[in-house]
Parts: structure tokens; C-alpha cells; sequence
């Protein structure tokens, strides 16, 4: 089973061959994870909801008609599900209108009362970088680690997203000048692209 390429573990799968869909979580538990984590930023958030995707995507695989790759399809309910999350916080704090955009409000007021230069003495550059991503809004975050950070496609991206090529293309670009306003306190001469 080892040397089957992912169409041939794919039709099997979806006859509910459960080796099969191993093999293929195997193949894609580390991005999946990765992605989520990304978005999340917590290491249980992202145990669950990789779990949940992969869930899914067995109990779905028979809806799946190879119209894209595994691999995007699979990308595509990680999103649905990390989304679905981020809503579901929404609903039952209703404290904010966003909890990410307060969250990230709070962690950049924090950090501008202090001194750049004395916290570009204590922070790397990483940490900095770490932050500005995490603090965008929802959409541009997800569309920078989709393309700027998992390297998918603009037009693999706009199917997980469910949305055109150029409305990726466009929060790309969005969430690029965001990182660079955020970030250009610590970039030198502060017009570096990103």
C-alpha cells in the first residue's frame, strides 16, 4: 500500500478502505496541523482541529470528486473547521466584534507603550514577524499562510477559500502592507517589501 500513489489511495478510501485514509492522513498530518496551528496559535486548538478535519474528510471522502487534489480539498475543511472555530468563540463571548482583531488590539498597545528600540533589544526580529502575522484580521492571515507560508497556489487557495483568484490576490497584497505597517519600526529604512 505504501507504493500507491494518492488517486489510487484516494478510490480505495472512499470504498471505505480504512488503511487507505491512513496512509493518506500520514501524508498530510503535519501540514494540516501546521496550518492550524498557525492560524491558532495553540498547540491544543490545533490538535483538535486537526483531528476534526481529518474526521471530516473521512466521513465526506465519498462527496469528494477529485475535481482538485486531496490534499487541497483536505486544506479546504481545515479552513472551514478553523473558521467554524473562530466563529463559535465569537458567538459565545459576544463581547467583541472580533475576538482575534481585540486580541490583537490589546498585544500591539501593550507593545507600543514600551520603547521600539528597547523592545527590539529584548525580541528577536522572529518574534516581531510572529506577532504582526498573528495579529491580522482572520482573512489576511489566512490567505499569508496559505500562500506566503504553505506556498499553495493563489488559484488552490481561492478554491479553499471558496472565493476568486483575484480576491486572494488582493487580501495577499493587503495582508503584505498591514505586516509591513506593522512591522517598519523594525525593518531598516522601513521600506522593505514583504
Amino acid at each position: 500500500m505504501d507504493d500507491l500513489p494518492e488517486d489510487q489511495l484516494v478510490r480505495l478510501a472512499k470504498q471505505k478502505d480504512v488503511e487507505a485514509f491512513t496512509k493518506l492522513a500520514r501524508l498530510y498530518q503535519g501540514r494540516i496541523y501546521n496550518l492550524i496551528l498557525g492560524l491558532t496559535k495553540n498547540h491544543c486548538d490545533a490538535d483538535d482541529l486537526s483531528q476534526e478535519t481529518f474526521m471530516t474528510a473521512y466521513k465526506s471522502l465519498r462527496k469528494f470528486n477529485q475535481d482538485s487534489s486531496f490534499y487541497t480539498w483536505l486544506y479546504r475543511i481545515a479552513v472551514n473547521r478553523t473558521l467554524n472555530y473562530f466563529k463559535r468563540i465569537q458567538r459565545e463571548k459576544r463581547k467583541t466584534d472580533a475576538v482575534l482583531s481585540d486580541f490583537s488590539q490589546e498585544k500591539l498597545s501593550v507593545k507600543t507603550v514600551s520603547n521600539p528600540e528597547k523592545s527590539l533589544l529584548k525580541d528577536d526580529l522572529r518574534q516581531k514577524i510572529d506577532e504582526a502575522i498573528y495579529s491580522l484580521p482572520l482573512l489576511y492571515k489566512t490567505v499569508f499562510f496559505l500562500v506566503g507560508r504553505e506556498g499553495m497556489s493563489h488559484k488552490k487557495a481561492a478554491y479553499v477559500l471558496k472565493c476568486s483568484e483575484n480576491t486572494v490576490s488582493w487580501r495577499l497584497h493587503k495582508a503584505r502592507k498591514m505586516l509591513q505597517s506593522k512591522l517598519s519600526p523594525y525593518l531598516k529604512g522601513g521600506n522593505h517589501e514583504l
